[in-house]
């Protein structure tokens, strides 16, 4: 199920920009645009949204003025130039705080945000029904395009400084992000980081040695100070 947005941003660049980024994601549903405080609050007191990217100073209502009176909260990604409102905005549930200009790249660290929130809201009856490895995915951006890689597809990944490798059952593909964010990102129950350029799939691990462990065939060294942690990780599968 898409998760439906709203954006609000009395700025119409920065509106623009926003909309041309949820575009760009197939799990997002722009619901709705606009420019004005008091008609966005309209349009949200009758139409439920489950995110809402909106902007704080803005003129005669703002951010935090159009949040209170609705009749249901929902998440909220904060989009300002202003950072002192950091604070403040904590009190409404906040899922991201975006200072302007906003990358894409930061972007979608927030709607990774919104992915868990999405998953950890649903049901656990609805958990149980699910087969959990066919669901989990992941987007990395591949030149122009916003590529979906279902995790079990995963082999491990590879850093190449700004960029990463990731090596895939179908072949490799090569992506604008670092390896430090994926590491975050990533589940934990099902990827390890064994070295500063390495994160490795524990669901494909063919063998492990004291130095290396193999994967689809492949060695991939591991780092001396990645070998405690990964050790910790292996005695739980």
């Amino acid at each position: 199920m898409a998760i439906r947005c709203f954006v609000l941003d009395d700025e119409p660049l920065a509106s623009d920009l926003l909309t041309d980024y949820i575009s760009r994601l197939p799990d997002l549903e722009l619901v709705g645009v606009s420019n004005s405080p008091s008609q966005a609050l309209t349009i949200l007191q009758q139409t439920q949204i489950d995110v809402i990217f909106l902007d704080i100073q803005m003129p005669r209502l703002s951010g935090f003025d159009l949040l209170r009176p609705l009749g249901y909260r929902p998440k909220v990604v904060f989009t300002t130039a202003f950072r002192e409102y950091a604070l403040e905005s904590y009190e409404f549930d906040v899922l991201d705080f975006l200072v302007k200009p906003i990358s894409f790249e930061r972007f979608l660290q927030s709607v990774g945000k919104i992915y868990r929130f999405s998953q950890n809201s649903i049901a656990p009856q609805e958990v149980t029904a699910l087969p959990k490895a066919s669901k989990e995915y992941q987007y990395f951006k591949v030149d122009k395009e916003m590529v979906k890689l279902f995790l079990d597809d995963i082999l491990w990944i590879e850093s190449l400084k700004d960029y990463v490798r990731v090596h895939t059952t179908t072949g490799p593909l090569v992506s604008y992000l670092r390896i430090s964010y994926l590491e975050e990102k990533l589940p934990p129950d099902r990827f390890v980081r064994i070295h500063k350029s390495f994160i490795v799939s524990l669901d494909h691990i063919q063998a492990v040695s004291a130095t290396y462990i193999r994967v689809d065939n492949e060695e991939i060294p591991i780092g001396r100070i990645y070998k405690a942690k990964l050790d910790k990780v292996l005695q739980k599968t």
